[in-house]
């Protein structure tokens, strides 16, 4: 087994980056067969699924697929044909298979692969056009052993399958018509506590009652991020055109639905002199010169450019010094407790430093104590956002506070 393992680290070829395809390989390279596959059932057929076959592409190849009707599977299944057949010419059943001197068929080991509920997935093979009567019950253990690594391989894919296919049920449905709302923190003057805008949150009603952060993951892991981000800023929009002068709204986007267009087409026919958006800093950026430019042409319209969550992530810094933000805001991790920290005093009062310099406004979130936001007044922080100065409330009612006539009109 250690000679097998050896093999299984070093595979040859681009393909045999797969557990499956390198297992194939060695188990081929070990019994000196010309063929090794893996294969599933579908239906009255088995399909291979990954091969390793060197010279021999004509004969199989990956996505071909065979009546069961005509191969030694069933008939292993079934107990007609041993697992183990180190000379097809020695057992007169498998001789008399048109597929045995079709193919030909000299030597053959195969053995099942089961799902965990005991299903059988298909077949993990291997076969030679000549005998190899050296072959035995140790070989035949080997396969197995290999067989069962891959078995579990494909395990762990349905099992993440089956996950990505309940997460896009579940992103479907929030993005149906209802299922999300949009709520507003105020972002405050720290002197006086008077809001001077606010950002946009986005709100499910749909079980599984979770985290807005929740709902906005499973649709970036199924394909679907960017279309519920644009739900989310669509509603905020629409929340965008009744905020009365001089009141700012902030909206939240990733790198990915910037780049793509996907923001610049919603906004591109308002206003955007009060209109924040927060890129969030825990996504990494491919090009940082596609972004600036897709960003370029909206922050000359009046679009200001906000890095969310600062110092939370590991793309903050990058985003900062590339894209040199109208507004940092520093996150809660940073401001909870800095009262009682001389780091995270230290560390914000450096990020005051950077943002006076570069022109940036800073705001502190997570503003959850008097304390903080004392302390946050001695570091010279202008904006704060927090539970202490206002918490999310439903659209309707935070505008209700500032115009009750425009309140209505929702």
């Amino acid at each position: 087994m250690p000679d097998l393992l050896a093999k299984l680290g070093a595979p040859t070829s681009p393909a045999s980056a797969t557990l499956a395809h390198r297992s194939l390989e060695a188990v081929r390279r070990h019994l000196g067969m010309d063929v090794a596959y893996l294969s599933e059932f579908i239906g009255e057929d088995t399909v291979f699924r990954e091969v390793d076959a060197p010279g021999l592409e004509a004969l199989i190849k990956v996505g071909d697929s065979r009546p069961l009707e005509e191969v030694y599977c069933r008939h292993i299944l079934a107990g007609r044909l041993p697992e183990l057949i180190p000379d097809t010419g020695a057992i007169p059943f498998a001789a008399s298979l048109p597929i045995t001197t079709a193919v030909p068929i000299g030597a053959h080991v195969s053995v099942p692969i089961r799902r965990a509920d005991g299903e059988v997935y298909g077949m993990f093979c291997c076969l030679s056009a000549s005998p190899r009567p050296e072959l035995n019950a140790r070989d035949l253990h080997i396969v197995h052993a290999f067989a069962g690594m891959v078995a579990e391989e494909i395990e762990r894919d349905h099992a993440e399958r089956e996950m990505l296919a309940q997460k896009t049920s579940l992103v479907r449905r929030a993005l149906a018509p209802g299922a999300l709302s949009i709520h507003l923190q105020p972002i405050c003057a720290l002197a006086g506590g008077q809001p001077l805008g606010f950002e946009a949150l986005s709100r499910f009603s749909l079980e599984p009652l979770r985290k807005p952060d929740a709902w906005f993951a499973d649709a970036a892991a199924c394909g679907l991020g960017t279309e519920l981000e644009c739900a989310a800023i669509d509603a905020a929009l629409a929340v965008y055109d009744l905020l009365p002068e001089p009141f700012t709204l902030s909206v939240n986007a990733s790198p990915e639905t910037v780049s793509g267009g996907a923001f610049a087409r919603l906004v591109a026919h308002r206003a955007l002199d009060r209109l924040t958006l927060e890129l969030t800093e825990h996504a990494a950026v491919e090009c940082y010169d596609a972004l600036a430019a897709e960003l370029a042409p909206l922050r000359a319209r009046g679009l200001k450019l906000a890095i969310d969550d600062a110092g939370a992530g590991f793309a903050g810094l990058q985003h900062i010094l590339r894209l040199e933000p109208d507004v940092i805001k520093l996150d809660m991790t940073l401001i909870r407790s800095i009262d009682i920290d001389p780091a995270r005093r230290a560390l914000a009062g450096a990020m005051q430093s950077f943002a006076r310099q570069t022109g940036a406004v800073l705001v502190a979130e997570g503003v959850e104590t008097r304390e903080e936001l004392a302390t946050l007044a001695r570091l010279s922080f202008m904006r704060v956002q927090g539970y202490l100065l206002g918490k999310p409330q439903p659209w309707q009612a935070a505008l209700a506070e500032l115009a009750p006539d425009i309140a209505a009109t929702g």
